[in-house]
């Protein structure tokens, strides 16, 4: 019996508009009345959640930041983690040398040095809060507590690639983990820091097994929840990855995929919100009744010899009007 539902948001709850659908909504709102707990996990900040918090009426913590805090209720926030200020040294002047920009992530603060289209997103686009315009970020280090950084070249994802590789042979395993969660943006976490990490974390505070767990998410950030849940579901749009560890995967977050994993894995009377399709009657020998009207109803394509006859050998030409 699935106990907790824990679910990405965008590119899974969410669809590419970045609304929750009517049906994802009920599907979640059936589970709850049932006694089951629903879980945000995201790489964005609390603030991005709320709509959805207000919406579903969640009382149960949250994981954000890609696992880096958890968020409770009474607005607590638990299990915090922070870069090196050595790593946020190194990877801001890297990136700002190469022409990224680099966005600095502080509790639910997003702090930027410059206001630019790359910044506005993620506060028009993806729900975050305002980002404020402190100037050089370099200033921040070793005074501010900094979770994560964010590293963006929007429509250029082979950039990105290229930096991550880049940054990958200069980043020990011990002072940072490289994520993408979309192609134009790389993030940089704390070493071990993860949704699946926070997760676990999170069972044991709320006495609940991973077998008893259905997560659902789209992209390599979730890899690890997805593996660890007792089911572990892919939308149809995640990347190939993923889809490789789930144990199912369903319709795109387009296509209400996260309300088809609730209905199928999780509420009892799936039906009431699907209909299940008429089944087709079984084939059975042939009635005589039915059998009679057959011979009596005289069939279109025979034709007497009479009328045969009578059917014009010259082909008509239709007249057509210009």
């Amino acid at each position: 019996m699935i106990k907790l539902i824990v679910t990405d948001l965008d590119g899974t709850l969410l669809t590419s508009a970045h609304q929750m659908t009517e049906r994802t909504e009920q599907a979640l709102k059936a589970a709850i009345n049932q006694g089951v707990k629903v879980v945000l996990a995201t790489g964005k900040t609390r603030h991005s959640g709320n709509d959805i918090i207000q919406r579903l009426n969640l009382t149960t913590p949250g994981i954000y930041l890609q696992g880096i805090s958890v968020h409770y209720p009474d607005n607590s926030v638990k299990h915090q983690q922070q870069l090196d200020v050595k790593v946020l040294r190194r990877v801001i002047t890297f990136a700002e040398d190469r022409g990224f920009e680099v966005v600095a992530y502080s509790g639910t603060r997003i702090l930027a040095a410059r206001k630019n289209p790359a910044t506005q997103d993620l506060h028009t686009k993806y729900h975050e809060p305002e980002p404020e315009i402190v100037g050089s970020l370099h200033n921040l280090i070793g005074t501010t507590t900094i979770n994560k950084l964010l590293i963006i070249k929007l429509g250029d994802p082979r950039k990105i690639t290229a930096l991550r590789w880049q940054l990958s042979k200069q980043l020990d395993s011990k002072e940072a983990r490289l994520v993408q969660a979309l192609p134009d943006m790389l993030e940089i976490l704390p070493p071990n820091a993860s949704k699946g990490a926070a997760l676990k974390t999170l069972l044991r505070e709320l006495d609940i097994k991973p077998e008893e767990v259905l997560a659902i998410g789209d992209a390599e950030n979730d890899l690890e929840m997805i593996q660890m849940a007792g089911i572990g579901v892919a939308v149809g749009n995640a990347i190939d990855k993923l889809k490789s560890v789930a144990n199912y995967v369903v319709a795109s977050n387009d296509e209400d995929g996260v309300a088809e994993a609730v209905e199928r894995f999780v509420l009892k009377k799936a039906d009431e919100i699907i209909p299940t399709p008429t089944p087709l009657p079984l084939i059975t020998e042939e009635k005589p009744e039915a059998k009679a009207e057959t011979e009596a109803t005289p069939n279109p394509e025979s034709k007497s010899e009479s009328e045969a006859t009578e059917t014009p050998t010259t082909p008509v030409t239709e007249s057509k009007s210009e």
